[in-house]
């Protein structure tokens, strides 16, 4: 008999299970981040000002995010309303060395990152006299470490807070079930605490579902998903060559392998913004190159475990986001608190048969229409009807 194939075990998932997570843009001072935050959502927040904490309170913006199923499906239906998925945004103040003790804007600086379910971290890797670094130079490695060293030192210091109060508890003794579950987390902290201390990100861990549980509980810093922004020059962007970015990588796989890095040009981008589509369409095409904001939104989503399913017809097109590992009723819950609770079944199909086959009927005559209960996971591009019974009172 041949030998059974293993299946990789999957990682359980940090962070809250919502549908509506939000991304935040970090960084040190003056690297760029709300120029890039106004290119990402076309948002003016007035002229981005050449000195740190430009940004004062985080700027939200909601961002459509770009999927050509979506864009297919509606011209397939050309529905009276369209509705597209979209990605919340925010622009959060510079951080600086010493922001974990409470330097610069420090602690609302951090109470804002605590407020994100993951980070664009934005890395200045290019040279100009007229903007102001304010550690005196451009050093990308540098940047990276100070940021952080500065995420793990307030997390070290929100868990060891946590952690005395536990052993308050604890103290006092016992058998009951209460007392057992205390000690049980009680342990689950040092593991955490000494995890930060050893100088790792708490994301980087193999954590088990109950310490998952305990983690998620503690909102740490190091526990969201980072995407790191390299902020090139918009010569050296066209071209593809800097001299910061390997160093930028290497650093990467070092500290926090498997973590994305895209490099763009932040005045590039932002240059784009003040053209029409068709004139920032033939820009790109005269310089040989194309806009990355769509890529780093799509790649934000997927670092956040989101996945999309669709309802359609002639009156709506609707793009909803979900987290990975969903079931069908709590999709439907998405739609209506009232339709998870009533849920009787899904009926589904998948994009690429309607846009193989041609239509809801071709689909359904291919044998291909889908019919599941309360236990199916619901799949990315899944279109679906939701059948649920009436509400009570």
């Amino acid at each position: 008999m041949p030998p059974k194939k293993t299946q990789e075990e999957k990682k359980i998932l940090l962070g809250r299970p919502g549908n509506n997570l939000k991304s935040g843009i970090v960084g040190l001072a003056n690297v760029g981040k709300s120029t890039l935050f106004q290119a990402i959502t076309r948002c003016t927040l007035g002229n981005p000002a050449n000195f740190p904490y430009a940004t004062i309170d985080p700027e939200e913006a909601r961002v459509i995010v770009p999927d050509e199923r979506y864009d297919w499906l509606c011209d397939f239906y050309k529905p009276a309303s369209k509705v597209p998925a979209n990605l919340t945004v925010y622009d959060i103040a510079g951080l600086t060395r010493g922001a974990s003790t409470g330097a610069g804007l420090g602690n609302a600086f951090l109470s804002h990152i605590r407020a994100v379910d993951a980070i664009f971290q934005v890395v200045r890797c290019f040279d100009d006299a007229e903007i102001i670094h304010v550690e005196g130079d451009v050093d990308p490695v540098r940047d990276l470490n100070i940021i952080s060293d500065e995420l793990r030192i307030k997390d070290i210091e929100f868990v060891e807070k946590n952690l005395e109060g536990l052993r308050k508890q604890t103290a006092r003794g016992g058998q009951s079930l209460e007392m057992k579950k205390l000690k049980e987390e009680q342990a689950i902290v040092e593991s955490v605490l000494a995890f930060l201390q050893s100088g790792k990100e708490v994301r980087k861990g193999n954590w088990a579902p109950k310490e998952v549980e305990v983690i998620n509980k503690l909102l740490l810093l190091t526990a969201k998903p980072v995407i790191y922004v390299a902020n090139l020059s918009e010569r050296d962007f066209i071209r593809q060559k800097n001299k910061y970015l390997a160093k930028v990588k290497a650093w990467i796989d070092e500290n926090n392998p498997g973590d994305i890095l895209i490099p763009l040009s932040v005045a590039f981008e932002d240059r784009l913004t003040r053209m029409t589509d068709e004139e920032a369409a033939e820009e790109c095409k005269n310089l040989k190159t194309k806009s990355q904001i769509g890529k780093l939104v799509v790649t934000m989503r997927k670092a956040l475990h989101l996945i999309s399913f669709f309802t359609t017809g002639a009156d709506e097109v609707r793009q909803w986001s979900i987290r990975e590992g969903t079931k069908a009723p709590q999709a439907a819950g998405v739609i209506h608190g009232d339709f998870e609770k009533t849920f009787i079944q899904a009926v589904i199909s998948r994009y690429d048969d309607l846009k193989e086959l041609g239509g809801e009927a071709e689909v359904k005559a291919a044998g291909k229409l889908l019919i599941k209960g309360k236990e199916y996971l619901m799949e990315d591009g899944d279109i679906v009807l939701f059948k649920a019974g009436a509400a009570k009172g």
